[in-house]
């Protein structure tokens, strides 16, 4: 499944730097605005340590793990919605991806130029989301339009009625400066809101990229708390990473790692919190198949059944399903082997009504 998270947030707050350390593709950096125009793209490996256990408990010839796509988009400026500073493009390449981290600066340091002359957290918040807001906006009341016109001499076009209806929960939230993630919708509502595309409806994660000496006690950082205080009132996560940290210990191998995070007062990195956190963050889980040539890690929407599931593998599986047999990673590792788990009672033979869950282990049967 490609999916892909954009890294968003005003000039040099961080951006390049952090999308370095996750995929240490060298994306260009500058002490001015717009260092990266065209969006770098990369993919990471999400962590998960029972790839390990489960290869040890059915070894298998190699390891896969999943894999999440970021992509590192130019900073946005005021006007951008107007398609001040290349705006117009960057909102583009923002409405592409399926989730926004948006980095905000969190540190004080006077050789790092801020483009609005001072760090100011929530003010850099309220330029992003303002920039979006009127973009999604235009879109709206342009849509809004051209579908009121259908609605009124076509009353029996259900469809457009119901996209209707959607634009007239919409238009007066992003009037009166809100977004539209905030509002609810039902199921049916929220497929229409997807093919709208608007760049407010996306789930935002939100990183404070803080110093060095921060690293281990983030939350006394006077930045970092007003961050957290926005992002709680709208139901939305915060990861403290320090970004110029997080890229020179992402070429550390695993042990120098560990030392350095050890000294500094930390059990994880930073990348690992944030790659976990934007993988969740579009209520993703991760399923296993195991032994032989391969165990691997594959990526999968929350309450998917069990044919959709086997379609993630190949169509084949999913058009010729007929059953998947499956264990929990925790059975497995409790008993210790694929064959205890059996004896156990513990393996299952589920059908296409199953709801796959995150950590199961699948030997598909198909036939084609």
């Amino acid at each position: 499944m490609a999916l892909t998270a954009g890294i968003v947030g005003l000039p040099n707050v961080g951006k390049s730097t952090l999308f370095n350390a996750i995929t240490k593709a060298g994306a260009e950096m500058a002490n001015y605005p717009f260092a990266t125009i065209d969006p770098n793209v990369g993919m990471v490996e999400v962590p998960d340590a029972r790839l390990a256990r489960i290869d040890e408990l059915i070894p298998a010839k190699k390891i896969i793990h999943t894999t999440f796509e970021f992509t590192d988009i130019a900073g946005i400026v005021k006007g951008a919605s107007k398609g001040e500073g290349l705006g117009n493009k960057f909102l583009e390449n923002i409405r592409q991806v399926d989730a926004i981290i948006h980095v905000v600066r969190a540190f004080d340091d006077s050789e790092i130029t801020s483009v609005t002359g001072k760090v100011d957290p929530l003010d850099d918040i309220e330029t992003i989301d303002l920039e979006l807001g009127l973009a999604d906006l235009d879109a709206v009341t342009k849509r809004y339009s051209k579908v009121e016109k259908i609605v009124r001499t076509n009353t029996k076009d259900k469809d457009t009625a119901a996209e209707f209806a959607v634009l007239e929960k919409i238009k007066p939230v992003l009037e009166a400066g809100g977004t539209v993630r905030s509002i609810d919708f039902n199921e049916d509502e929220q497929k229409i809101v997807r093919g709208l595309f608007l760049l407010t409806s996306k789930p935002v994660l939100y990183v404070a990229n803080i110093a060095e000496e921060d690293m281990a006690d983030p939350d006394a950082n006077a930045y970092v708390q007003q961050i957290q205080q926005h992002a709680q009132a709208e139901g939305a996560e915060v990861i403290a990473i320090s970004a110029k940290t997080e890229e020179e210990i992402a070429e550390l191998d695993d042990d120098d790692k560990a030392d350095f995070l050890a000294a500094e007062g930390v059990s994880e990195s930073g990348l690992d919190k944030l790659i976990k956190a934007s993988y969740h963050l579009l209520g993703l889980a991760t399923f296993f198949t195991a032994g032989g040539k391969e165990t691997r890690a594959w990526t999968f929407h929350q309450g998917m059944k069990a044919p959709q599931v086997a379609g993630i593998i190949h169509s084949d599986f999913e058009r010729g399903f007929i059953r998947a047999e499956t264990m929990s990673f925790a059975d497995l590792d409790k008993y210790g082997s694929a064959a205890a788990v059996k004896e156990a009672g513990r393996l299952r033979s589920e059908g296409k009504e199953y709801v796959v869950q995150d950590g199961d282990i699948i030997e598909f049967r198909f036939n084609v």
